[in-house]
């Protein structure tokens, strides 16, 4: 994958965000290029000298250990995880800026976790794997859809990734090699996405995942479906738009109090691939790339720290059974300034149903 620049804002310890900036300034800020070496490519991306320096540190908050998500990996490999793009700052002002009200903000409670809420979508509580392909703008923005339509309309459905990865094209990026949030959420809106079950990401020769190989070709666009008896355009979703999310953090958490799961990215640092338990901080490493999750909740933890609760997509091989907690208020990471989201559509929801009815009924 190309070399992804790091995202905007304030990154972790390095304090490269003017303070005195504005939340709309910080959001459009240019952004610098990683610092790596090209000879650091081919090592791995696990080390015992990051282990021992996160492991030993008594204020870390978390704890790093070998996850066995990446025991082969090579920098370069993992690298190639972290798929997203920055937009130009022409492009960003075109999305509205969500905001909550006093009123609302004011009632959020001090935890929340989105599984135990709507416990009836299983969408929220799955843990997938992205394979060794830079989709992760398009897994942050498929999952949370999935699940607000569940939350929304009562449809406990899992949306395909491979149709916005390949489908959306040039309009969101470039596949595998990384796309951008906010243009994922707007080919929603204007094209929609199928089911898993129409366009499935997992393939059917073996691979539990896209990419048994190092690496993995962004797919075809094949507009139809690959299996069952769904048709493409009966089994497309939309949503309503595609917005950010302020930054402060009472507006995040009310959003997702309000609508569900939402889209997230930050910087990924050579420590987060470590990341095993805990409220994750940036304490070692260079900055390798942007990278996209889903956000289930928020809470404090027992050393007191306030902690944003997320969901991964590398296998639950990796992290907390697949999830990791990281600091909530202080834009760890980049995490808080860069929140996209959108509403799901009640558009083509009728042919959805009566196609579901008539392949419960093929006499009618």
């Amino acid at each position: 994958m190309n070399s992804t620049p790091r995202l905007s804002g304030q990154l972790c310890d390095d304090g490269w965000m003017d303070q005195g900036a504005t939340v709309a300034e910080a959001a459009v800020k240019a952004i610098p290029g990683i610092r790596i070496g090209e000879e650091d490519g081919d090592s791995s991306i696990l080390q015992e000298s990051i282990l021992w320096e996160v492991n030993s540190n008594p204020n870390a908050g978390w704890r790093a250990d070998m996850n066995a998500a990446f025991s082969n990996y090579t920098f370069t490999q993992f690298k190639r995880l972290l798929g997203v793009k920055p937009l130009p700052k022409d492009r960003l002002l075109d999305f509205p800026v969500r905001r909550h009200p006093e009123s609302l903000k004011v009632t959020l409670p001090k935890e929340f976790d989105a599984r135990n809420v709507w416990s009836h979508c299983s969408s929220i509580s799955r843990i997938l794997d992205q394979g060794h392909c830079g989709s992760c703008w398009a897994f942050g923005a498929v999952e949370s859809l999935s699940d607000r339509f569940c939350i929304h309309f009562g449809q406990n459905i899992s949306l395909s990734v491979n149709d916005l990865l390949s489908c959306c094209g040039f309009l969101c990026g470039d596949g595998c090699d990384g796309g951008y949030p906010i243009l994922a959420w707007q080919y929603l809106v204007q094209n929609g996405v199928v089911t898993e079950e129409c366009d499935p990401y997992f393939d059917q020769i073996g691979c539990s995942h896209p990419g048994c190989e190092p690496s993995y070709p962004t797919p075809t666009c094949e507009k139809k479906c690959k299996a069952g008896n769904q048709v493409w355009p009966e089994s497309k979703h939309f949503s309503v738009n595609a917005y950010r999310v302020s930054s402060d953090q009472h507006d995040i958490m009310a959003e997702l109090y309000k609508n569900g799961p939402v889209e997230v990215s930050f910087t990924v640092y050579e420590d987060f691939a470590h990341y095993k338990s805990g409220v994750y901080k940036h304490i070692t490493g260079v900055s390798i790339g942007g990278h996209a999750v889903k956000l289930i909740g928020w809470g404090t933890s027992d050393r007191g720290e306030d902690y944003w609760l997320l969901a991964n997509q590398w296998n639950r091989g990796w992290g907390d059974d697949g999830y990791f907690k990281i600091a909530r208020g202080g834009n760890e990471c980049g995490i808080e300034e860069d929140v996209v989201a959108g509403l799901p559509s009640p558009r083509n929801l009728d042919l959805i149903k009566s196609a579901a009815i008539a392949d419960l009924n093929p006499n009618l």
